[in-house]
């Protein structure tokens, strides 16, 4: 098969490129930019030389060479090629925002301040978080081309670490989640901002766009769905990013308040009992037991935290799952590589389904120790 990127000079560009020059299923790669258009790859990322040689070529060429196309471009962009793939056959991946929101435009333009070109083909697109939509991707693929709403880094490492406790009850009703994440500067695209230069961010962390941040909305939509599956009430989201000082990986920490009858008795400020040890665990088999068939996501056994250098250049999230010394607050640690997991792996995987590809495929990487 051809697989063609446009936006391929971009981080997400770059890495879909490393990705999927290895993938065994395909055969062409056809990179398109049009800041670099009629350069080589190679030439603006040397880690490529000997193992990727692709002239870029204008977005249409790649369109009319590929049997599916990702777009790594920025929000707002992409829909006129969206709708090129679909009227030639072919699906369309995208990396932006532009198809996250289904057919809520009104959502999208609040945060994005933009509105759909073509609102149509929301009736094509699917927010391609495997583990909640595998199902939808699989059932539209059999009926014909597929638009992959990719999901955002935070929002995948968020819905990860949240959907056991909303699809199983284990959240109280009605509760605020809060997701407190911290992501590395990779995040901030190939010509970030000043607060993203080495003497802004070395040796140093911070927030950023605190309470206004647009992957919040997302959040919120994904978890509603989650909990939709448990039958309760959408619960209420706090989200607050931070900026690591590290090139990539994403690590979110979620506190969801237990619903009655997963608390342990109040211990006030006292330590841990055993009774809330216990209860940690029978909630920690609870996550393992619901991402046991799932190829990517790791349920780490007690005593190991998520970590993001143990997720490096891989595909991989990882969950720790802890308590507070009250029984009465879950502790969620998700990690994941944003670069990965977080959009060009997760948009790999999302291809492998929708092309009928082994799920792995070309993701089979064990994460970097180093």
């Amino acid at each position: 098969m051809n697989a063609g990127i446009i936006g391929a000079t971009g981080y997400a560009g770059a890495e879909l490129v490393r990705l999927l020059q290895a993938h065994p299923g395909i055969k062409n790669l056809n990179a398109a930019s049009v800041s670099f258009e009629g350069e080589n790859i190679e030439n603006i990322y040397p880690n490529f030389l000997k193992n990727v040689s692709c002239p870029l070529v204008k977005p249409e060429e790649a369109i009319a060479r590929s049997d599916v196309i990702f777009s790594a471009l920025p929000h707002g962009v992409g829909e006129g090629y969206a709708k090129a793939c679909v009227e030639r056959g072919i699906s369309f991946i995208d990396l932006s925002a532009d198809f996250r929101f289904g057919d809520d435009e009104a959502l999208f333009a609040a945060w994005y301040g933009q509105r759909y070109k073509y609102p149509e083909l929301r009736s094509r697109s699917v927010y391609g978080l495997p583990e909640l939509n595998r199902a939808r991707l699989r059932e539209l693929a059999a009926d014909g081309p597929v638009i992959v709403g990719n999901p955002g880094c935070y929002p995948t490492a968020a819905s990860l670490g949240a959907f056991p406790a909303l699809a199983k009850g284990l959240a109280a009703e009605g509760a605020t989640i809060i997701v407190d994440a911290a992501s590395g500067v990779t995040g901030g695209g190939r010509e970030p901002g000043r607060a993203y230069h080495f003497p802004e961010c070395s040796d140093s962390m911070s927030p950023y766009k605190v309470g206004a941040h647009r992957h919040s909305p997302e959040i919120r939509r994904s978890f509603a769905a989650m909990a939709g599956r448990g039958g309760v009430c959408a619960p209420g989201v706090v989200f607050t990013p931070h900026l690591a000082p590290m090139n990539r990986g994403i690590l979110a920490a979620l506190y969801i308040p237990l619903a009655r009858a997963w608390q342990s008795p109040s211990m006030g400020n006292a330590p841990p009992s055993k009774e809330i040890a216990a209860k940690a665990a029978e909630i920690r088999r609870l996550y393992a037991d619901f991402y046991k068939d799932e190829l990517f996501v790791r349920v780490l056994p007690e005593g190991v935290f998520a970590a993001t250098g143990r997720v490096r250049q891989s595909n991989f999230c990882d969950i720790s799952v802890h308590l507070d010394q009250s029984g009465t607050m879950l502790i969620i640690e998700s990690a994941i590589d944003n670069m990965v997991k977080g959009a060009a792996g997760q948009a790999v995987q999302n291809m492998n389904i929708v092309m009928g590809f082994e799920e792995s495929a070309g993701l089979a990487m064990i994460p970097a120790l180093f």
